[in-house]
């Protein structure tokens, strides 16, 4: 699998020339030990974990007078969360309300930027392939403000495939469109199912009309994305976004708007998320807000570990469906940073409930106990040089403001 993937990442560079522009390299990372407690834990108790997430070491390089890019990423999740990690509302993966651990190899993509050179002076053509995010969707919530992630993760974004794709920049405008395999992993050392590479494809037009505005519409088939053998439903997934970022009164400000839309099972189960999140500056603080309304299969679960469901997943294990509306409220403080290096304390509450929706014999009342939720969660954002890099976009263009990880470290102090 690693030999074809080098193939599919060594492809990329057929078109390029050579130039004398030396290669550049730029590493960087980031952890944030937490801790968490909450009641939204099936059977009524409350649960409290301490846990070390998201600990990245990421590996940007640029050469050939920056017209091939790589892209990689290594994720220690595994290590650090075998289990998951307590997220409310939370799914995927065969997890429920704990987000599941990445693989290790989180991103390997290597992109030619502009392979058409000065013959396509209009427009900018890069190709890219390896392990990486298809073109659909909204950023890696790796790189947004809150500590846990969305409950809609599974349905905003399309993570960790073998994926081939294109993208065509015309002014403020860019079109992407991407093949890879439908297959979700199951553990994280493991690689996409080869054999199924271009059995899934995805489609994304963006565009970017003033400064620091960035809306994008998406549309993918995913086919058999929780049954690896590909015996499982096929996903029809609709998004579209705004995101901006720009100052107001002379400090930074974040917003982002999300819709998101999930057809199973030819219709069967459709899944809709309504997400807006957004942060400010003041100074070395940043309060940060999110509110999402989304949908999610109840499957069966695994006997003594009602985190986990069963797998492979088939539509024959699905008990019902379930609505979860999650306020969270956070903030964080810049405690210290030294050049590339900070350390922020964030603190944040979510609060939530759950409904049933439809049919099926899944009653959240009596698997929880309760319908409303409390999560605190409590952590330090140890980051080393994250900012600038946007997961999920292989333009070979820059990215329209970048933010940082974890969104301060930038701004010098008041």
């Amino acid at each position: 699998m690693v030999r074809r993937l080098a193939v599919l990442c060594l492809s990329v560079a057929a078109p390029l020339g050579l130039c004398a522009q030396s290669p550049s390299l730029h590493f960087s990372g980031q952890a944030i030990p937490l801790l968490t407690t909450t009641n939204a834990v099936p059977g009524g108790a409350t649960l409290t974990e301490g846990r070390l997430v998201q600990p990245v070491l990421m590996l940007e390089g640029a050469a050939l007078g920056d017209h091939l890019q790589l892209h990689a990423m290594g994720d220690f999740e595994g290590w650090t969360i075998p289990h998951g990690q307590l997220a409310t509302g939370a799914y995927g993966e065969g997890y429920y309300d704990r987000r599941h651990p990445h693989t290790y190899v989180h991103e390997l993509m290597l992109t030619g930027a502009d392979v058409l050179g000065p013959l396509g002076s209009r427009i900018v053509v890069s190709v890219s392939a390896g392990k990486g995010f298809a073109p659909f969707g909204t950023d890696d919530p790796m790189s947004r403000p809150p500590m846990l992630y969305p409950a809609n993760h599974h349905l905003a974004q399309i993570l960790e495939r073998a994926v081939a794709v294109a993208a065509i920049t015309a002014g403020k405008v860019t079109f992407e469109g991407g093949t890879f395999n439908g297959d979700e992993p199951e553990y994280p050392s493991q690689w996409p199912k080869w054999n199924r590479f271009g059995d899934s494809w995805a489609l994304r037009a963006s565009g970017r009309p003033v400064s620091g505005l960035e809306a994008q519409v998406s549309r993918a088939h995913v086919h058999s994305p929780e049954h690896r053998q590909g015996a499982g439903t096929d996903q029809e997934k609709w998004s579209a976004s705004a995101r901006w970022e720009s100052a107001v009164a002379g400090r930074p400000a974040y917003a982002l708007a999300e819709w998101a839309r999930t057809a199973e099972a030819g219709g069967a189960y459709l899944l809709h998320s309504a997400l807006v999140e957004g942060a400010y500056g003041l100074g070395r603080y940043r309060p940060y807000f999110r509110l999402e309304r989304t949908d999610r299969t109840e499957d069966q679960r695994v006997f003594g570990e009602p985190f986990r469901s069963v797998r492979p997943h088939l539509d024959s294990s699905i008990l019902g469906m379930t609505r979860w509306t999650i306020s969270t409220l956070g903030a964080q403080v810049r405690a210290w940073r030294r050049g590339a290096v900070a350390f922020s304390p964030t603190a944040e509450v979510a609060f939530a409930s759950v409904a049933k929706v439809g049919g099926g014999v899944f009653d959240p009342r009596v698997f929880y106990g309760r319908t409303s939720f409390t999560t605190l969660t409590v952590g330090i954002r140890a980051d080393w040089g994250m900012g600038g890099h946007r997961m999920g976009y292989y333009r070979g263009t820059p990215m329209a403001e970048p933010m940082t990880m974890p969104m301060d470290h930038q701004h010098p102090e008041p």
